[in-house]
């Protein structure tokens, strides 16, 4: 009862055949193939796509003085690795 037999799944093949025609069915599957190849072939291919390309950017090397800091209550102590420390005055 819970299952469908064979009759039931030619009845509604029947069915979407009348509704939608071969014609329209067979263009449908040939362009879910179409998509499929084109995934495929892109899936593939061993070019970097352009978000990869500009990855031959050269890091900042640290050589920049520190920030000069304007203001009262705090001011530029040294510098860890390119980090500016900030210490209040009197420290």
């Amino acid at each position: 009862m819970g299952s469908f037999s064979i009759w039931h799944w030619l009845v509604v093949l029947l069915v979407v055949l009348l509704l939608f025609g071969s014609g329209k069915i067979s263009g449908l599957m040939g362009d879910l193939a179409t998509g499929i190849k084109s995934f495929k072939k892109n899936i593939k291919e061993d070019e970097p796509d352009a978000s990869m390309a500009d990855s031959t950017v050269v890091p900042p090397s640290g050589n920049l003085p520190p920030p000069t800091v304007h203001g009262a209550g705090v001011h530029a102590a040294s510098t860890d690795a390119g980090r500016t420390v900030r210490t209040p005055p009197g420290a």
